[in-house]
This record gives structure tokens, sequence and C-alpha cells, in this order.
């Protein structure tokens, strides 16, 4: 998330079908960057339940094919927590 915000805050932005549903309220580059920076922060605990939820908000709000993969390791800190 946070490389693909830092080339769409540049005008390199990649084109893919998983957008922000917040992009055209805000600014979609420097949203994604923060919310990169709070994934790569929480990625530690990911195996915990409340962090494993923020991860999934994050990488849905987030967008894009980074915001698609810290989505996936959300759930899949959430299904290592109950397992």
């Amino acid at each position: 998330m946070v490389i693909f915000s830092l080339l769409s805050l540049l005008n390199y932005a990649i084109s893919i079908p998983f957008q922000s549903p917040i992009g055209g309220f805000f600014g979609s580059g420097i949203i994604t960057l923060i919310l990169g920076i709070v994934a790569v922060i929480v990625s530690k605990r990911a195996s915990e339940l409340i962090w494993a939820i923020v991860l999934i908000v994050v990488g849905f709000i987030g967008g894009g094919i980074g915001g698609l993969l810290v989505l996936i390791g959300g759930i899949l800190g959430l299904l290592s927590h109950f397992i």
C-alpha cells in the first residue's frame, strides 16, 4: 500500500478494479499512504483479535492491490486466532 500510494502521488498510478471506497472524498494517495503505514505497524500483532479486525478495516478502506493483501492478511490473522 505504501509503494502504490507513493506512486499515485507522483502520478504513476496503476489502475486496478479494487478501488478505495473513500477515494473520491479525500486525496486517495495520502489516505492510502497513512493506512499503509498503519498496516505495517499493526501487522506484527495480526493474530490478536482486535488487530486482525483493524487490518481488515484498513485493507478495505485502503483499496488497491496493497489493500487487498492487507485485507487477506487480516482475515488470515483472524483465522489464526480461532484455530
